[in-house]
């Protein structure tokens, strides 16, 4: 966002406590550095003037009304996702993949999406994301019986949709923003959370009555009624007039570099709990009831979460939030949900995975305006999600294909070790990444930052 007054960030040099320790490491010497330090100024004096809420929380609240919409309908899909495995349309794998593709179209469209928002502004996008969303959710219900036919309402059309609402919510709420941008992310994402709780336990009692076909036209008729108001709501402070499409420089930044490949291995585990849980439920005799109910409380986690998440981006800095949600979604892969042999373990892991989870999408974004400057976070924020495309699409998919070369849904609980262990050894390594580029700005381990 090139506009001086569009977008807040908090800046890394306040975040040191003591401004006579070592200099951190966001400076380097080459001119294109300079250039970055200079983006950072701007970002910096923009700061000083934004609100801090006012008219902010209305465009908070709209957004968080979109998430609900397009990343809860994501949480769910494991659910409609057993559905039509029980009345054999096609395999685990084949159908996560439908569900991944969704997810994907974030990361592919994210550039174009980025011109999109300066072209048409916020508003005007987040109208056009409801719209896509909910056309593709009433078609699906059109091709419960085709997967070729899913891959191109629940994949593609959604996938626009949602891929759209996404980006709109990512950097809008950062113009009002300086002091409580990690609450207010926090809020916009808990908003996912929220609405995968419900729609997954809704989407399960409507399969019942009326099948997965009027499921996926009612989803798309409440989503259009509910999620066209909401996206009326939202507009910028001011307008983004940043002609830069891609910022080929900030690859030449160490701490660039190494988030963008954290990004992009942290979200290969992302949707492999919220799809598998459904299926993990069956495989322990539970209730297809008992699975929606895991799938409601993991996405409630998340919510709460993205919340905490958005709370200890504002107290303990947004690279240690990022670090810690990573590392915990990471350990409660690879120790609580391998032994989770029965619903008090599975609710364990429920939770904390939950949390977890939700951290990454509601801290990214405050994590990104820190570094690089609000002044490009519609930039940068793009450039990173473009890297999310290989784990959002492949992600579930490979966890899918793990599942079925050791035996399939129908065998033992053995046969999900591989992919646990796959998904946590993602996150862990995406953990780490993190805490390289924590470390390399500064080296005290407690250190707001």
């Amino acid at each position: 966002m090139a506009s001086s007054t569009q977008s807040t960030t908090i800046s890394l040099e306040s975040y040191g406590r003591d401004n006579t320790a070592r200099p951190r490491r966001d400076a380097p010497s080459t001119s294109a550095a300079s250039n970055t330090d200079n983006v950072l100024l701007t970002s910096q004096a923009a700061d000083s003037t934004v609100p801090d809420g006012g008219y902010g929380w209305a465009v908070v609240f709209g957004c968080s009304a979109l998430t609900f919409w397009f990343v809860g309908t994501t949480y769910s899909w494991g659910i409609i996702q057993a559905a039509l495995i029980s009345q054999k349309l096609s395999s685990p794998s084949t159908l996560s993949f439908v569900g991944s593709l969704t997810a994907a179209c974030i990361s592919a469209l994210a550039l174009v999406n980025a011109r999109v928002i300066r072209l048409l502004g916020a508003r005007n996008t987040a109208l056009l994301g409801i719209c896509f969303l909910a056309l593709g959710e009433i078609l699906s219900g059109f091709s419960t019986h085709n997967i070729g036919g899913l891959f191109v309402t629940a994949g593609v059309i959604m996938g626009v949709g949602t891929s759209l609402c996404f980006m709109v919510v990512s950097v809008t709420p950062a113009q009002y923003f300086n002091k409580k941008r990690g609450l207010a992310n926090g809020i916009v994402y808990a908003g996912g959370g929220l609405g995968g709780t419900i729609i997954s336990l809704v989407m399960n009692s409507v399969i019942e009555k009326v099948g997965p076909a009027w499921t996926f036209r009612i989803l798309g008729l409440a989503t259009l009624g509910t999620g066209l108001p909401a996206a009326w709501l939202i507009k910028e402070r001011s307008p983004i007039r940043s002609a830069t499409f891609v910022e080929w420089r900030l690859f030449r930044d160490f701490k660039f570099i190494v988030l963008f490949i954290a990004g992009a291995v942290a979200t290969f585990p992302l949707f492999v709990p919220p799809f598998f849980l459904p299926l993990y439920n069956n495989s322990l005799g539970l209730s297809s009831s008992a699975g929606a109910g895991l799938v409601a409380g993991f996405n409630f986690s998340s919510a709460v979460g993205r919340l905490i998440c958005g709370f200890g981006a504002d107290f303990i800095g947004p690279l240690n939030t990022l670090f810690i949600s990573l590392l915990l979604s990471a350990a409660s892969m690879l120790v609580i949900w391998p032994v989770s042999n029965s619903l008090g373990p599975l609710v364990a892991f429920v939770i904390i995975n939950g949390a977890a989870n939700g951290g990454f999408f509601a801290t990214m974004p405050t994590v990104v305006g820190a570094v690089f400057g609000s002044a490009r976070v519609s930039v940068a924020m793009g450039m990173i999600v473009t890297g999310w495309a290989g784990g959002y699409l492949m992600g579930a998919p490979i966890a899918g294909y793990l599942l079925e070369a050791y035996g399939g849904e129908h065998s033992t609980l053995m046969a999900y070790h591989p992919a646990m262990f796959y998904a946590g050894s993602m996150a862990l390594g995406a953990s780490g990444l993190v805490g390289l580029v924590r470390l390399y700005i500064d080296r005290r381990v407690f250190t707001k930052l």
